[in-house]
């Protein structure tokens, strides 16, 4: 046991902590200050993370076949990235995420208005689509390489299924929030359906549509791994990481899944920023920038 290793890890940790608390005491006047305290504290939270997790591993002599350390991690990142990490990350997110996803929620998105317009749909639609969301991944997945083939399409096929009903519900959702006080109010100034819809539903369901935008750009990098367990061509995220776990090469395991990790949180960091600049008039966006 290396008992230095873990007297650092104990003591940086402590002194994040510290320097934290102090951090989100702190009420800046100014906009720029708020928004550089907002990105610190994470920040420093996370690295917090990696240190006491590269410590503890490093002062308990834990075999690196069972967890490597963060420092370990990234130097088979950064000798990975040219081969193989990068043509994985273009099969898995660039092809099977980000097309399958523009597919499932756009097409729901249009769905979702065509029930609004449908009481028999809004009866008949959202029960049977209720039932599909709660069908496990392991089971849709075989069927749509069986159906699509080994290459990214059957991927994208599965993440439209795990992305449909998500954005689906959350948009009827959001369609059925606006009270009846705006619609009479739409009434009497002789609005259509469609410009109702415009300039009044469509605005109230923006939270509802983004929180299933959101919720989505996790299911879908999740879904499109999973898949790629059940038959895919010698490239992919999930394809790696399996490869690599069977050779108990555990390093690229964990670099896979740092690469997958930050992917997926870049993107639903894209789609928060998109939500932000589009909602700014909802009470929590214009809350969290007064504060």
């Amino acid at each position: 046991m290396n008992t230095g290793w873990i007297i650092f890890a104990v003591i940086f940790w402590l002194g994040a902590w510290g320097l934290n608390e102090a951090l989100v005491r702190i009420r800046p006047r100014a906009r720029a200050g708020a928004m550089a305290i907002n990105l610190i504290v994470p920040l420093l939270f996370g690295v917090t993370l990696l240190v006491l997790w590269e410590g503890l591993v490093r002062g308990l002599n834990v075999p690196a076949v069972l967890l490597p350390p963060p420092s370990v991690v990234w130097q088979r990142i950064v000798l990975s990235i040219p081969n193989p990490l990068w043509p994985d990350f273009q099969q898995t997110f660039l092809k099977s995420v980000l097309i399958g996803y523009t597919i499932g929620c756009t097409s729901a998105f249009l769905v979702a208005i065509a029930v609004d317009r449908s009481p028999f749909l809004k009866r008949g639609l959202l029960p049977v689509g209720n039932f599909v969301s709660a069908l496990p991944l392991v089971g849709i997945a075989p069927i749509m390489v069986m159906w699509f083939g080994f290459d990214w399409q059957s991927k994208a096929a599965v993440v439209v299924v795990m992305t449909f009903f998500p954005m689906l519900v959350n948009t009827v959702a959001g369609l059925n929030a606006t009270g009846p006080m705006e619609k009479d109010l739409m009434r009497t100034y002789a609005a259509s359906y469609w410009q109702t819809l415009a300039k009044l539903r469509l605005p109230m369901a923006w939270p509802f549509i983004f929180n299933a935008l959101k919720i989505n750009s996790t299911l879908a990098l999740i879904g499109a791994i999973v898949a790629e367990f059940f038959g895919t061509p010698v490239v992919g995220m999930g394809f790696r990481i399996s490869a690599a776990i069977g050779r108990l090469n555990v390093d690229m395991v964990w670099a896979s899944i740092a690469v997958a990790a930050l992917a997926g949180s870049l993107f639903y960091g894209l789609i928060a920023l998109i939500e932000r600049a589009v909602t700014f008039w909802h009470p929590s966006v214009r809350s969290g920038r007064s504060g």
